[in-house]
């Protein structure tokens, strides 16, 4: 009971003195920070930071019946230990039942411009695999592209190189990552759902061969961001199989994002492609049907009604997706139509403060075979970032 009143006070005392409020109103793409980026720009010494961010979500696909849920709660710790070694992590519980780490990593700042980080992280393709907090993007639930393809939320362990050099308004990121694992339990990599089940998130992941994974972003135009990503490695296989033919998929994934702001107006938009090879072997191999190459692009505007002296925002935004996880197949691996999707989403983000918004839209969703039965669905939900 004691060490449980001790840890309380501590965790009441990190809220009460180690807390920076997140700009989340803010809309320039040149200033708009994440979660982890927050807690490592504080204003404190040394010590503790703590914060989080979650969402609860409400579905109703048509002719189904709709699903409540408390989509996934973050909490978020940081230490400084000195003006150069910084820690970051995020604990998440997803659906009120299961918890994995989304980060967990040490940084330490040589100068301005260069920090090593080492650990859990964030593999640095798109806008929202690294910018997810709820008040950061319009929409209930994250581009779809976003969980096909890229897909969010990305993360692995790994080493490397992050800074920003303001003289050429360019920041820089570089990595060395395991990759995707090959066979993860009973899934595997395929054309519904892409790379997504290939994610270890730092589960005793397999490693046999480095990926590397690097992003440049440039800033150097009023309002504007590009950002322009690569990632380049194998999948992993496990040692008493990794040297048959099939048990490993060669990647090659580059992306190009931007954003925009110009008074109450926003843009933003993002061009994802992977090629992947050797599938024709990890098809046979696994009785899988992985495509040679997935792709997808969306393009979003957005427009604050509300006057900018309000404290409050409230966008009206609509977003066009178009995304294919099966944009060529090798072999004899038939392409399925059913996977070449899109998506217009059309929906309203009321920011009644800084750190909390509630978001409604709906989405109109079909794809390339002829009077698909694919599902138009209503998204309501709230969200928060502290």
């Amino acid at each position: 009971m004691r060490k449980a009143t001790t840890f309380l006070s501590l965790l009441i005392s990190a809220f009460a003195f180690a807390q920076t409020v997140p700009d989340s109103l803010s809309t320039n793409p040149q200033t708009q920070i994440n979660a982890a980026q927050r807690i490592l720009s504080g204003n404190i010494n040394t010590g503790v930071t703590v914060g989080g961010y979650g969402e609860v979500t409400y579905n109703q696909p048509e002719s189904k019946n709709g699903e409540l849920d408390v989509q996934r709660l973050v909490l978020l710790f940081g230490y400084k230990f000195n003006d150069n070694v910084q820690f970051v992590t995020e604990v998440e519980l997803e659906h009120v039942e299961e918890v994995f780490v989304e980060q967990a990593f040490v940084q330490y700042s040589i100068n301005d411009n260069v920090n090593l980080r080492g650990g859990l992280m964030l593999i640095p393709m798109g806008i929202t695999n690294e910018y997810h907090e709820p008040t950061t993007f319009n929409g209930v639930e994250r581009p779809s592209i976003d969980a096909s393809i890229v897909p969010t939320t990305w993360r692995e362990i790994g080493v490397g190189v992050q800074g920003r050099f303001n003289e050429v308004s360019l920041g820089y990121q570089a990595y060395i990552f395991n990759g995707f694992q090959s066979v993860n339990g009973t899934k595997t990599l395929g054309g519904k759902n892409g790379l997504r089940n290939g994610r270890q998130k730092g589960i005793k992941s397999t490693v046999d061969s480095p990926n590397l994974s690097a992003k440049l972003d440039y800033y150097g135009l009023p309002g504007l961001r590009l950002g322009l990503a690569g990632y380049f490695g194998r999948t992993q296989a496990e040692d008493d199989i990794e040297k048959i033919d099939g048990t490993s998929v060669g990647i090659s994934m580059i992306g190009f994002d931007a954003r925009y702001a110009f008074k109450r107006f926003t843009a933003r938009g993002q061009f994802i492609h992977a090629s992947i090879s050797d599938t024709e072997d990890y098809n046979a191999l696994n009785d899988a049907d992985l495509g040679s190459a997935l792709q997808g692009w969306y393009l979003e505007g957005a427009y604050n009604l509300l006057p900018k002296t309000k404290q409050q925002q409230l966008f009206a935004f609509a977003r066009y997706s178009d995304y294919d996880t099966h944009a060529s197949v090798a072999g004899g691996l038939v392409k399925n139509d059913s996977y070449d999707r899109d998506e217009w989403t059309f929906g309203l983000s009321y920011k009644m403060a800084p750190g909390a918004v509630l978001k409604a839209d709906y989405q109109i969703k079909g794809n390339a075979i002829e009077d698909s039965n694919a599902q138009n669905q209503l998204n309501i939900g709230l969200g928060v970032w502290f």
